[in-house]
């Protein structure tokens, strides 16, 4: 029997994926999750990856959770928010989202990272 990973209720936690931000953010394309640019010639820590990482897992967690409060304005009848009163809701949301609620823990990263390294050695090595 084929058992659904989808959760019941909701969805998935992760609006987008470790590997993808990690490669974006290492080929200079972080300005996407709001992360900063990198310079390609220097890198950056490993350190510095994960915080940009839960950074921009929770911004766009507020974001998710301000829309989601929108609607629920708008489907009341009220009006919807203005983009002040949004920046402030999602302000609002983003200092109140606890640190470990996103379970990404930096030992996980770490490896996570250190395993797409040796893939990509290897990928590159056979082209």
């Amino acid at each position: 029997m084929v058992e659904l990973l989808k959760p019941l209720m909701g969805g998935f936690t992760r609006p987008f994926g470790c590997a993808i931000f990690i490669r974006d953010l290492l080929m200079g394309r972080g300005t996407a999750y709001g992360a900063p640019v990198i310079d390609l010639n220097r890198g950056a820590p490993q350190a510095d990856v994960f915080y940009h990482y839960k950074l921009a897992l929770h911004t766009t967690y507020a974001e998710d959770a301000t829309a989601w409060e929108n609607d629920q304005r708008v489907k009341a009848g009220k009006e919807p928010y203005t983009e002040l009163e949004y920046a402030e809701r999602v302000a609002w949301h983003l200092s109140r989202i606890p640190y470990k609620l996103v379970k990404c823990r930096y030992h996980s990263f770490v490896m996570y990272f250190n395993m797409l390294k040796i893939r990509c050695c290897i990928i590159s090595w056979l082209e």
